[in-house]
């Protein structure tokens, strides 16, 4: 080939790739929606419990209950992304939290704007299993990780936009989340605006193309084949080919088709679960519930909690930038590993700092030595964990199911990830009030047990089609 020739087919690749790239973006709009609409609620929590005049247990259970939507949401997702196409389903979800967002900002009851939040829950739950299937879907195998990634990203992005917005509505409104803007006041606008973003989402949905392997799944064939040339290039009707074959028949998978036996299910069902669970049991959830203490105890002023807390989100940005370059380079599983043994002994340095707190209800006071300590270790651990499981469990929950079922597996591997997230936030309380330091060596054990995890039953997906997953 001649070296105009050549210099043609690199820029043609390169173009293909920032096409593909900004498909894969577009579908991580949910992801986006996935933070923020997770996030949004907590500069609004004390507004919501004093302007409702309910206790801290109502509030806890209004606040919560948006978790059990999304097991629900995420069960249900692979069946409607395997009848109706991924599309669709990103649509579905898009107008719930559309209508999760109004419903919220508008509540009469305590219990209304529970149940709005589990609306939003379902929706959260959705895009969580439709984002990362269709990117890998449609990645190229070389870039299938650095793709994936951008639903990472995008959550960790949503969650900083939520505190910005958060803050500057607040301080609209006299610094204030019970404060008026205009008719309503800055708590109700906290979690109003989501819609924005949610119409962008749906907006989105109706200028990408449906997932290549779901309409060969269903018979449109020649429309995989113009997506495939438009994604991929190369050997278009091989790659069909390739799908047929990992396809094995045109019935459509069941959450029954992962069993294997009267109980049991299928080895790699299995796999995913316990990574989609060890992703949470490591305490990422509540790791900074007493950040905003921890602040005050090294000198920072209490008025400036909520703008340090994006601390928080840089760190946690920072470290999904560093997988995004990493995950296709040192592969999936070294990522998993450096990650599980950083997060150990963070978590084990935080542990051994707050055992020198003392803990009065939900603020921990410690020696300014040791504060400084659990704030450099917490940061650590977040870091530790972006750079990981944070990115690493959507790139394979992605990809690491055989095509067959992969729809059915996700679904399963993500309900199984929103009850664990569940479970840990539910019983911190209780097992902060037992022993701080404790929950913190609990979670640290739980760190110890996702290496060896990693080391025993993961297998490298790196450079790998998703055709070739058995």
């Amino acid at each position: 080939m001649s070296t105009e020739g050549t210099e043609r087919a690199r820029t043609s690749g390169e173009l293909n790739i920032v096409h593909v790239a900004m498909i894969a973006g577009a579908a991580a709009m949910g992801g986006f929606l996935f933070g923020y609409d997770s996030a949004v609620i907590n500069g609004a929590v004390a507004a919501i419990q004093e302007h409702f005049a309910v206790g801290a247990a109502e509030t806890g259970l209004t606040v919560s209950a948006a978790l059990l939507g999304s097991a629900a949401g995420a069960a249900v997702a692979g069946g409607m992304a395997e009848r109706f196409g991924r599309i669709r389903v990103m649509q579905v979800a898009a107008v719930l939290f559309a209508v999760s967002a109004i419903g919220s900002a508008l509540p009469f009851a305590i219990w209304d704007l529970a149940l709005w939040r589990i609306v939003g829950g379902v929706a959260i739950g959705i895009a969580s299993v439709i984002a990362p299937t269709y990117i890998a879907e449609v990645a190229p195998p070389a870039y299938r990780g650095r793709l994936a990634s951008l639903q990472q990203l995008a959550i960790v992005l949503g969650i900083a936009m939520s505190q910005l917005v958060n803050y500057a509505l607040a301080a609209s409104a006299g610094g204030s989340a019970l404060g008026a803007i205009g008719p309503f006041q800055a708590w109700q606008w906290m979690l109003g605006v989501a819609v924005l973003p949610a119409v962008v989402y749906f907006l989105l949905s109706l200028i990408i193309p449906e997932s290549p392997r779901y309409l060969v799944r269903v018979g449109r064939v020649d429309r995989a084949r113009a997506v495939l040339a438009d994604v991929e290039g190369g050997d278009v009707d091989g790659r069909i080919e390739e799908i047929r074959r990992a396809l094995g028949s045109e019935v459509r998978p069941r959450l029954g088709d992962l069993r294997v036996g009267r109980f049991g299910l299928l080895p790699i069902v299995w796999i995913g679960m316990a990574l989609s669970a060890f992703q949470q049991l490591v305490g990422i959830n509540v790791i900074f519930y007493y950040s905003s203490s921890l602040w005050q105890s090294v000198g920072v002023a209490e008025s400036n909690s909520l703008l340090l807390s994006l601390f928080t989100s840089i760190v946690n940005i920072v470290g999904t930038f560093i997988a995004i370059g990493l995950v296709d380079r040192i592969g999936r599983k070294p990522l998993l590993l450096t990650g599980s043994a950083g997060m150990a002994l963070a978590l084990g340095v935080t542990a051994y700092a707050f055992g020198h707190a003392d803990v009065v209800g939900e603020q921990a006071e410690l020696p300014f030595v040791w504060a400084t300590v659990a704030l450099v270790s917490a940061s650590a651990f977040v870091l530790f964990f972006a750079l990981s499981w944070g990115v690493v469990t959507w790139v394979l929950l992605g990809e690491m199911f055989p095509l067959r079922v992969r729809a059915a597996a996700m679904a399963v591997a993500t309900a199984t990830q929103w009850i664990a997230n569940w479970l840990v936030t539910v019983t911190f309380p209780s097992l902060r009030d037992w022993n701080l330091s404790g929950a913190y060596l609990l979670y640290t054990a739980f760190a110890v047990l996702s290496f060896v995890f990693v080391w025993r039953f993961i297998k490298e997906t790196k450079g790998r089609t998703l055709e070739s997953m058995t």
